[in-house]
């Protein structure tokens, strides 16, 4: 038997929100706890409840300040390595701008290309050439005259 879906919706009735509380606490202990013995790790749980003023702690007082105490005496460049979904989003992000700028640059130098080939076939370069393209023009150039100096090194 499959169980439905579970919409995730702020529950208006205390009562019922408590008791899913007590539910889905004992089952993140539950998961804590399995956690440890099959992959062999340490792993602690604090959960703050609204209902309770006490912090439900697991395994237990002493055994979590061991945990957190191994974790602060890691060194930052660790610790930073550790990264939240914030910053891994954040991240992410940055690496997919960098690639969509590669790409823009790239495709660019595919256009100034194709129309140095077209204006070498046609044997005219026009004058309503505005400044920028004529800057990615003289770039391409310089870049191509490079390559032939350096491939030109090299068979020599």
């Amino acid at each position: 038997m499959t169980r439905k879906k579970v919409k995730h919706v702020y529950i208006a009735d205390v009562t019922a929100r408590k008791a899913t509380f007590k539910k889905r606490k004992k089952g993140i202990i539950k998961k804590v706890n399995e956690l440890t013995i099959l992959c062999g790790i340490q792993a602690c749980a604090l959960i703050a409840s609204p209902f309770d003023s006490k912090i439900e702690v697991w395994p237990d007082s002493e055994g979590t300040r061991h945990i957190i105490e191994r974790y602060q005496s890691t060194s930052i460049i660790d610790r930073s390595k550790n990264v939240s979904q914030e910053s891994f989003i954040v991240h992410r992000v940055a690496k997919a701008q960098d690639q969509v700028k590669k790409k823009h640059r790239e495709n660019r130098e595919k256009e100034v290309t194709l129309t140095i080939f077209q204006y070498l076939k046609s044997g005219i370069i026009p004058q309503q050439l505005n400044f920028e393209e004529l800057k990615d023009l003289e770039r391409l150039i310089e870049k191509n005259i490079k390559q032939v100096e350096s491939r030109i090194e090299e068979l020599s």
